[in-house]
């Protein structure tokens, strides 16, 4: 009787996490209230939410460490397998291509990009998203593996284009992955297509000329 009632309460974690990934993908974290993650998972309980799993930090955190944790585990077979002396576009690839495969590995329609696109517009969030998205020990070697083979930047710009990697990788999957629920994705674009494309700006955006601002 126990291991069956464990049974059904880990089922209705799974099931609010869910619905709570696609609620927020569609509508955003601030949008959406515990309560009404109960409601369209269909429990009775409104409260169900916060019985499960938690506060709403705790339920964005939940959501996001399955994700990362394939991720993660992808990222780590792509290091294992980098040549003797990784060139930029290497580390680049890295850290775009693990996220990428994750996210073509979900299906049609899929949450989890606009989930994060959503998510990292609120500082709270953002912060949490980040911290677990973003800080895995193999995209941090990833990541310090590349800065070691780009231009020395100020660090005001280096801070800025990192950003600006981060929202380049963050938005165009999102969009990739609307596009694909909403059917308008082009014929000839793919998630792999999408991943070289990204690799290509990122190793551009890390190699192009600073101009002098101040």
């Amino acid at each position: 009787m126990k291991l069956a009632r464990s049974d059904r309460g880990s089922q209705t974690r799974e099931l609010l996490l869910a619905t709570a990934e696609r609620l927020f993908a569609e509508y955003g974290v601030e949008g959406v209230s515990n309560r009404q993650v109960s409601e369209a998972a269909g429990q009775s309980n409104n409260f169900a939410v916060g019985y499960h799993v938690g506060s709403k930090e705790d339920l964005v955190v939940a959501i996001v460490r399955p994700h990362a944790a394939s991720i993660e585990r992808r990222c780590g077979e792509m290091v294992a397998q980098l040549p003797d002396s990784p060139g930029l576009r290497d580390w680049v690839s890295c850290l775009v291509r693990p996220a990428v495969e994750h996210l073509a590995s979900l299906g049609v329609p899929s949450w989890y990009a606009r989930f994060i696109a959503q998510a990292t517009t609120h500082p709270t969030f953002r912060r949490l998203v980040v911290g677990e998205a973003f800080a895995s020990r193999s995209f941090q070697r990833c990541h310090e593996a590349m800065f070691r083979l780009v231009p020395l930047l100020p660090e005001e710009v280096r801070r800025e284009r990192d950003d600006m990697g981060r929202l380049m990788l963050v938005h165009i999957c999102a969009e990739r992955e609307r596009a694909l629920q909403e059917g308008t994705a082009s014929p000839h674009s793919t998630w792999e297509s999408t991943a070289t494309g990204l690799v290509d700006a990122l190793v551009g955006l890390w190699l192009a000329p600073v101009t002098a601002r101040w």
